[in-house]
C-alpha cells in the first residue's frame, strides 16, 4: 500500500465526520460518504498527491506515466476511494482515468481503459494546423454557426481502442438553437483521422413562475438587497439582458421581495433560478453530505434571460455557471426546479465521473443529471411543483403541455430509448439517456401502473418481467454511489451496471434484496 493511501485514510479517520446527522437507517443520507470540509478536502487531495508517485509505481504504470490527484471520498466504512487523471510524457491521457479504492490491506482500481498507455512516439507527424483544419471543417458539418478556432493541444488517446498520439482541437461558435458551442475534436497525430468529437456545452422570499412565492437567500448591501447568497457558497444569480456573453448584471433591489409570479417581471426568472440553486444544493449537502458542485464549499452562478425566445439551459464548466433562456416568446423561462437541478449536476457529473458527453457515457451524462433533478424536486416539497418522474413538464417546451421526458417509458416523446441495443451509442445522447432514466423509476418505483402525487405511471419491462422497486432513496444513493467512485470518463451502460451493483454491494451488502433488485432492473431495460 502507498504512503498516499496511508496518509488519506489516517487524515479522514482523524478528521472527517462519517454519516449524516439524524439520518434514518437505510436512506441515502445515513448511507453517505463521510463529510469533510472544504480544507479537509483539500488537505486529503494533496496528500493522496504526495504520494501519486508511490502509487503510480504501485499500479505497475510505465516510468513515464504520472498521476494527478483529482478527488478523494472515504465511506463510512472507511474504504477510501481516490480518483485520479493520468499524464504520459507530461501530455494529458484523455481517457486514461482510474479510481484507487482502498480498504484496510485491500486495493482494487476502476479504470476508464485497461490498455496500457505508450505511443511509439511523442512527436506529432501531422502539424497542429491540418488538425485545426479538421476541427473547423467537423464544426462546419456540425452546422456551428460562426465556428472559430480555439486552443489545440497535445495529447494521448486513450478513451477508444490502442492509445495514440492526438491534438485536441476546441471549436467555439453556436449551434442551430443559439446554444453556445465548445467543440472538442480529437484527431490522431500521426494520420491526420478524426478519432471523436463532443460538446462540452452540457444542455440543464420571491414569487417565481413555477415554484410560487418562496424564501431565497439573499444579502444586504447598505440600503438595499443582492441576490447573492452567501450561506451557500455565495451563488448569485445575475442578468444576462438579453445577451449571450459575459457574466451578466447581479440583480438588486431595494425590498428584499423579488418577483411577482409574472414573466414580463425580469426578478421572476431569477426567483425561480435562485431557489433551484438553493434546492439543489441542499439536496446534496443533506441527502449525500456533498459541500456544492465540486465539494468545496463554492457555488456556481445562474445567468437568466440569455438571447432573443432562446429556448434551452445550459451549464458551462468554463464559467462553472448555469444559463437559462426565456423560452419561445421570452414567455416560459426554462429555470423550473428539474431543469436547475439537470444543468447543475452536470457539474457535479464533470467534478467526479467526468463522463464523455458523446456515446453511451454521454447518455448516462444526461441520464444522471434528470436522476439528481427528480431527487431536488421530490426534497423541495414544493406545493406548486410537487416531485415526479417527469422532466420539464412547467416548461411547455413542446407547447401543447407535454413533458420534455418520461423517465416511466421514455419513448412516450417520440424519440428516447426504452431499453438498450447494439445503437444506443450512436443516438443523440438526450434519447439514449432514457435507457438509464427508465432504469432508475424502475429502481426506485418498480413495474407495473401506479400514481405518486397525482401523476399516474405505467412502466413496462423489455422481457415483460415485474421488478419491485427497492425505494427513491436508496436508488438516489445507489447512482451517486456509483458515479462518485466507481464510473469513470469512458463508462458505457455495461460498466454502468457493474458500477451500480459494486455501488449496491457497498451500500446494502452483495446478498442483499437491494443488490439483487439492481440487477433484475438492469436486465429489464436489455442491459446485461
Amino acid at each position: 500500500m502507498s504512503a498516499a493511501f496511508v496518509a488519506a485514510a489516517a487524515m479522514v479517520a482523524a478528521g472527517v465526520q462519517t454519516g449524516t446527522a439524524g439520518a434514518a437507517p437505510g436512506t441515502a443520507a445515513s448511507a453517505g460518504a463521510a463529510v469533510a470540509s472544504p480544507a479537509q478536502r483539500t488537505a486529503l487531495i494533496s496528500a493522496a498527491q504526495d504520494g501519486s508517485g508511490a502509487t503510480a509505481r504501485s499500479l505497475g504504470l510505465g516510468t513515464q506515466e504520472r498521476l494527478v490527484a483529482r478527488d478523494v471520498v472515504k465511506d463510512a466504512d472507511g474504504t477510501v476511494h481516490t480518483r485520479y487523471d493520468r499524464t504520459y510524457a507530461g501530455l494529458p491521457v484523455l481517457g486514461g482515468d482510474l479510481v484507487v479504492h482502498v480498504k484496510g490491506d485491500r486495493r482494487t482500481v476502476t479504470k476508464a481503459t485497461s490498455r496500457s498507455i505508450a505511443v511509439p512516439s511523442t512527436t506529432p507527424k501531422v502539424p497542429a494546423t491540418t488538425a485545426q483544419r479538421t476541427a473547423l471543417a467537423h464544426a462546419s458539418d456540425a452546422s456551428l454557426a460562426r465556428p472559430a478556432q480555439d486552443t489545440v493541444r497535445k495529447v494521448v488517446w486513450a478513451a477508444s481502442g490502442k492509445p495514440v498520439l492526438a491534438w485536441e482541437s476546441v471549436v467555439t461558435g453556436t449551434q442551430k438553437d443559439g446554444t453556445p458551442s465548445q467543440l472538442h475534436v480529437i484527431t490522431d497525430a500521426t494520420s491526420g483521422k478524426k478519432l471523436y468529437a463532443f460538446d462540452g456545452i452540457e444542455t440543464g422570499t420571491g414569487t417565481g413562475q413555477y415554484n410560487g412565492r418562496v424564501t431565497i437567500g439573499t444579502t444586504k448591501s447598505g440600503s438595499s438587497y443582492q441576490m447573492r447568497d452567501n450561506t451557500r457558497g455565495g451563488h448569485q444569480s445575475t442578468d444576462l439582458r438579453q445577451g449571450s456573453s459575459g457574466s451578466g448584471t447581479l440583480f438588486t433591489n431595494s425590498s428584499d421581495v423579488w418577483g411577482n409570479g409574472s414573466a414580463s417581471n425580469r426578478q421572476t426568472a431569477a426567483v425561480d433560478a435562485h431557489y433551484g440553486a438553493q434546492e439543489t444544493w441542499d439536496f446534496y449537502k443533506q441527502t449525500f453530505g456533498r459541500n456544492g458542485i465540486r465539494n468545496d464549499g463554492v457555488a456556481s452562478y445562474s445567468r437568466v434571460h440569455y438571447g432573443n425566445s432562446y429556448v434551452n439551459a445550459f451549464w458551462d464548466d468554463s464559467c462553472f455557471c448555469m444559463t437559462y433562456g426565456d423560452g419561445q416568446g421570452n414567455t416560459h423561462p426554462l429555470t423550473s426546479l428539474d431543469v436547475a437541478g439537470h444543468e447543475m449536476t452536470h457539474g457535479v457529473t464533470s467534478a467526479t465521473a467526468g463522463l464523455e458527453y458523446s456515446g453511451e457515457s454521454g447518455g448516462l451524462n444526461e441520464a444522471t443529471s434528470d436522476i439528481f433533478a427528480t431527487g431536488v424536486e421530490f426534497f423541495a416539497k414544493n406545493p406548486n411543483n410537487p416531485g415526479n418522474y417527469l422532466i420539464g413538464e412547467k416548461i411547455d417546451i413542446n407547447g401543447n403541455g407535454t413533458p420534455l421526458r418520461y423517465m416511466d417509458q421514455p419513448s412516450k416523446d417520440g424519440a428516447s430509448l426504452d431499453y438498450w441495443s447494439p445503437d444506443a451509442g450512436g443516438v443523440d445522447v438526450h434519447y439514449s439517456s432514457g435507457i438509464a432514466n427508465h432504469y432508475f423509476y424502475l429502481l426506485s418505483e418498480g413495474s407495473g401502473t401506479k400514481t405518486i402525487n397525482g401523476v399516474t405511471y405505467d412502466s413496462p419491462t423489455y422481457d415483460g418481467s415485474s421488478v419491485p422497486g427497492i425505494g427513491r432513496d436508496k436508488a438516489l444513493a445507489v447512482w451517486y454511489k456509483a458515479l462518485t467512485t466507481y464510473m469513470t470518463s469512458t463508462t458505457d451502460y455495461a460498466a454502468a451496471r457493474q458500477a451500480t451493483l459494486q455501488a449496491a454491494a457497498d451500500l446494502y451488502g452483495s446478498g442483499s434484496t437491494e443488490y439483487k433488485v439492481v440487477g433484475d432492473t438492469w436486465t429489464a431495460v436489455n442491459v446485461a
